[in-house]
C-alpha cells in the first residue's frame, strides 16, 4: 500500500511540477494522471498489486474528499444565491452546448469510419 501510494504522489507531483514549469492551463493532478496512465500503458503488464489496492482504498473513501467541496458551498450559500440565475444558466448552457459538439462529431466519426 506504502508503493501504489508513493507512486501516485510520485505522479502527482511530477504533473504538478510539469504543470508549472510549462504553464499548462491543466491542473498538475491531471498532467499526474496522465503521467501514470501512460507509464501503464506503456509498462504492458496488469498493475500492480499495491497500487490497485490503494486505488480501491481510495475509492472506497471518495465520499470524504468531498466533504471540502461540501464546507465551500455552503460557506459561500449567500454568494450562490445571489449569482444562481447566471450559474444555472452557465451550467445548462455549457451542458446543451458540450451535447451538441459531441452529437456533430459522433456523426462526423459515423460519416468517415462507419
Amino acid at each position: 500500500m506504502i508503493a501504489g501510494l508513493t507512486t501516485l504522489l510520485a505522479c502527482q507531483l511530477a504533473g504538478e511540477l510539469l504543470a508549472r514549469a510549462f504553464g499548462l492551463p491543466v491542473p498538475g493532478p491531471v498532467v499526474g494522471m496522465v503521467l501514470l496512465f501512460a507509464a501503464l500503458m506503456l509498462r504492458r503488464r496488469p498493475v500492480p498489486a499495491g497500487l490497485n489496492t490503494t486505488a480501491d482504498g481510495l475509492l472506497a473513501n471518495l465520499g470524504l474528499l468531498f466533504v471540502p467541496a461540501g464546507v465551500g458551498v455552503v460557506l459561500y450559500l449567500p454568494l450562490l444565491a445571489r449569482e444562481g440565475p447566471a450559474i444555472a444558466l452557465a451550467v445548462v448552457g455549457g451542458t446543451l452546448l458540450t451535447i451538441a459538439a459531441t452529437g456533430r462529431l459522433a456523426q462526423a466519426l459515423l460519416r468517415r469510419f462507419g
